[in-house]
């Protein structure tokens, strides 16, 4: 029997709807120059025109290859080291200062420092990017361990469970959710920063590349467009990691 329809399976369209036709309105009445921003039908238009020839999927490839090979080398080191040091809160409370100072300086200014270390190459992108995002998934990887339910610790250890079981079977199961907000955390933040990298240094291919020399030479539809496409990549990303929790993460909150 097919499903029902209802009007809430809508809301989701409902912003970006809106947003188009402001978009449209504010070209159309000339509240905005239209040299600087064409209207959102000539932008997709153009959006359309570039994938189909194949003149933007290269940068979307590298960008993607950019921010996945960064995203990779962020949790690779990130999870591990944030669950051991979450598991033992005196080692936690010894590097706190310089995990929080670190997290809360923004990455973007440590640029000239990634220069002087990896030159203008990839390495310096994906190195920047995996600072960034290391961080975050580290923080949010031991908080999760420090915090999960000691109801449950307790009920372990009344039924006799030892502390590897316990750290295994609990610790690590009870952290996951909060390990995967910082996953979700640090791919967005990641992108983010291959972005800025790829407009600031020394870059020849790249979304962000393309933004900023369509930017430079006034090619305001192919910068929006290249916009559009780069918020894309960062939703898709995000509502990936948001399925992969709902599918393997079904227990939490519970």
């Amino acid at each position: 029997m097919p499903k029902k329809f209802e009007f809430g399976q809508l809301l989701p369209f409902i912003g970006p709807i809106a947003l188009f036709v402001f978009w449209y309105v504010a070209v159309s009445a000339g509240w905005v120059n239209k040299v600087l921003m064409p209207s959102p039908v000539d932008t997709i238009h153009h959006l359309f025109d570039a994938l189909a020839n194949g003149n933007m999927m290269g940068d979307i490839d590298t960008t993607f290859m950019r921010t996945m090979i960064a995203f990779g080398i962020a949790a690779a080191i990130g999870v591990p080291l944030g669950i051991a040091l979450g598991s033992s809160e005196p080692a936690y409370r010894s590097v706190e200062f310089l995990i929080d100072f670190f997290r809360s300086t923004p990455s973007s200014a440590l640029i000239p420092l990634f220069l002087l270390i990896f030159g203008i190459t990839d390495a310096n992108k994906i190195a920047i990017a995996s600072f960034a995002a290391v961080l975050v998934i580290l923080f949010n990887s031991a908080y999760g361990v420090m915090h999960a339910r000691k109801t449950r610790i307790l009920a372990a250890r009344v039924m006799g469970a030892n502390s590897w079981q316990i750290f295994r079977d609990v610790l690590l199961l009870e952290s996951l959710s909060q390990t995967f907000v910082g996953l979700r955390n640090g791919i967005s933040i990641t992108l983010v920063i291959v972005i800025v990298a790829e407009m600031f240094i020394g870059s020849e291919s790249g979304l962000g590349h393309r933004i900023i020399d369509a930017q430079q030479i006034l090619n305001v539809k192919d910068m929006y467009a290249s916009i559009l496409v780069t918020g894309a990549l960062g939703y898709a990303l995000n509502l990936v990691f948001m399925l992969i929790e709902k599918r393997f993460i079904h227990w939490s909150g519970k």
